[in-house]
């Protein structure tokens, strides 16, 4: 008796169950049904890769209904890809600028307007609808376009207190040597200019940037640039050592400095001789072409060219075979036979300008001269602090 009064109740709540079942697939198969045929088209384009069509169709979708919010987003971010980033706008504004819209959506439709002012180059606008993101689960993105920009227009200041926030909730190894590099950057704009206390300042950046970041090599070799601004080679030379013996290869940046505080104290035998002796350790191309100067100076041209010839016998490099051509060039010892030397240095030029570019390992930037922030991609601490002949030895 009672199992049969179970089943009286159990089977009208499967019967409910399984009303309710088909009624949600029957809405869920209309509302496939009520979807025009250019949505479909649209996809079966973006599929395909040919997203000029795709949007094409999608304007079709959004005339025949326009409360279709996440085809706007789709269709705006279609344009800021293609690069019309009006048309990008227009589509984000009007869904923003519509009633009705849930606190998200709306969030979401600031967010993707910042992106589209970011793209068309308009800071100021896309700084302040990333500003309008203040606490709400896009903030942390939005912080990061607004550190984008800073760095963009050298704002320094605000580019720390943005990096700042950013460490305190995601301490991430890049956003902590970009802060270093802010404090740096200020240092160094303190150091060119005219300011009385300008000796103070740079010091006061220089320790801000080593309580982030202590062991960060650009601190140590700007902290020797500051000892020679200030007539102090000796401190230079303290700090730019530590450097030598603990990260030899960033000190090679700075071994032309490394000569210049020697020789202020009289010391220039003893500084080419470190370096010397550094380059038998490591394979440098910034050391090897701060000795062969330093000797063409001290020494002459001749015997110069004589220790270049013996250093790249140990050490082959195409970059030192070019700078020994071109001192043998402009010595008379290289006039008899100045058609060959200079048809060797000809072949070997432009390779050699290939091997002498800093190299960024994020987006392949090449550069003459070394760089912390890469100008291609402006990710800081990107590019290797070795030529590019030097990164194919190894």
């Amino acid at each position: 008796m009672e199992f049969e009064l179970i089943w009286l109740l159990v089977l009208p709540l499967f019967f409910g169950l399984g009303w309710l079942a088909a009624r949600h697939e029957s809405r869920g198969a209309s509302r496939a049904r009520d979807l025009p045929d250019a949505y479909f088209r649209g996809l079966n384009f973006l599929l395909n890769e040919q997203p000029d069509r795709a949007i094409d169709e999608f304007i079709d979708v959004v005339r025949l209904d326009p409360e279709t919010v996440e085809l706007h987003f789709a269709l705006g971010n279609l344009f800021r890809r293609r690069g019309e980033t009006d048309r990008a706008i227009r589509v984000h504004q009007n869904l923003i600028d519509r009633g009705g819209l849930d606190l998200d959506t709306r969030h979401h439709a600031v967010f993707e307007l910042g992106e589209d002012f970011l793209k068309a180059g308009l800071l100021d606008r896309a700084e302040q609808a990333f500003m309008q993101l203040e606490e709400t689960p896009w903030s942390h993105q939005a912080l990061q376009h607004r550190l984008a920009i800073a760095q963009l227009v050298r704002d320094w200041p605000q580019a720390i207190a943005l990096a700042s926030r950013l460490t305190s909730g995601d301490p991430s190894r890049q956003t902590v040597s970009a802060l270093a590099h802010f404090h740096c950057e200020l240092a160094a704009r303190a150091l060119a200019g005219k300011s009385s206390d300008r000796f103070e300042q740079v010091r006061r950046h220089l320790d801000d940037a080593a309580a982030v970041s202590s062991s960060h090599p650009r601190i140590a070799l700007m902290r020797g640039e500051l000892a020679m601004a200030q007539g102090q080679p000796q401190a230079a030379l303290a700090v730019w050592n530590g450097l030598r013996l603990e990260q030899p290869g960033w000190f090679a940046l700075g071994a032309r400095d490394w000569i210049s505080a020697h020789a202020a104290l009289g010391l220039l035998d003893e500084g080419i001789a470190t370096i010397e002796a550094q380059l038998e350790s490591q394979r440098s191309t910034d050391l090897f072409l701060a000795v062969l100067e330093a000797r063409a100076d001290r020494d002459g041209e001749a015997r110069a060219i004589e220790w270049a010839r013996a250093a790249l016998k140990r050490t082959p490099s195409l970059l030192g075979l070019e700078r020994l051509l071109e001192l043998r060039l402009r010595h008379p010892e290289g006039l008899e036979h100045r058609d060959e030397l200079e048809l060797m240095r000809s072949l070997l030029r432009g390779q050699a300008q290939r091997l002498s570019r800093f190299v960024c390992a994020h987006c392949g930037f090449k550069a003459r001269q070394y760089y912390w922030q890469c100008p291609g991609c402006s990710l800081w601490d990107s590019c290797a602090p070795q030529r590019a002949e030097e990164l194919e030895r190894t």
